[in-house]
């Protein structure tokens, strides 16, 4: 919940970033929904990309305050972040509330970003794995052959706090998502990006994007300014 109007000279600095510097990552932007249309608006004819922060399973309806997968299309959007962690403690989000969510990304066409990750008392217990790993079956079970879906492995724990799990660690987690994906979606869950997302900042960005499993970072506080954004692109 973060972004005025404001947030839009920000995001043309990163757009002429990206256009000049050419980075070999793929960039997105998922902005609140009152900015959605004008970010896409700006970053138009960039290689940045935008999604949405949540959208509703329903296509449309009598759901006051919610958004629909389809109106974030109409808006501009070609992703989404589905089950994120502040969703699933704060709006009570089961998994099979974010499968629901993504069959109805998907059935607008949208490529949903679909978070997993263990709480500190479920680290503490040694269920980090055994987490994710039900997390991925029971939110990408119904996902058809050939859609595009990715993977952000987002430890509760870390989201905010300033403190990181070790590259061992988060190798392990993601080496475990990769599995399930595989079981899950057969021959394509080895092509699913896995992002990691947790107090990813410019400083340690390099370190964790060259950890085995990780194909990408799933950035918060530190995407709010384009130097700092830029600083991590550039490290992937």
């Amino acid at each position: 919940m973060y972004g005025l109007e404001s947030a839009l000279d920000e995001v043309r600095l990163l757009a002429a970033a990206v256009e000049e510097k050419s980075p070999s990552a793929r960039v997105a932007i998922f902005p609140p929904a009152t900015l959605l249309s004008r970010m896409a608006h700006a970053v138009a004819g960039t290689p940045i990309e935008i999604g949405g922060q949540d959208c509703r399973p329903e296509p449309c309806g009598a759901f006051t305050g919610d958004i629909a997968a389809e109106m974030l299309v109409d808006a501009g959007a070609a992703l989404v972040v589905l089950g994120h962690s502040e969703r699933r403690a704060y709006h009570h989000e089961s998994d099979a509330l974010v499968a629901a969510k993504v069959a109805g990304a998907l059935r607008a066409g949208l490529e949903p970003v679909v978070c997993v990750g263990e709480s500190l008392d479920e680290r503490r217990a040694g269920l980090a794995v055994a987490t994710v790993e039900r997390q991925v079956a029971a939110c990408l079970a119904e996902v058809p052959v050939g859609c595009s879906v990715v993977v952000a492995y987002e430890p509760v724990w870390a989201i905010g706090s300033g403190l990181t799990p070790s590259l061992s660690e988060i190798e392990a987690v993601h080496r475990a998502i990769r599995g399930a994906l595989e079981t899950v979606l057969g021959r394509a869950g080895g092509a699913v990006p896995i992002l990691y997302g947790g107090s990813v900042k410019g400083a340690n960005a390099a370190e964790i994007l060259s950890a085995q499993h990780v194909d990408g970072a799933l950035v918060g506080g530190a995407s709010l300014k384009a130097s700092d954004f830029i600083a991590i692109i550039e490290a992937a």
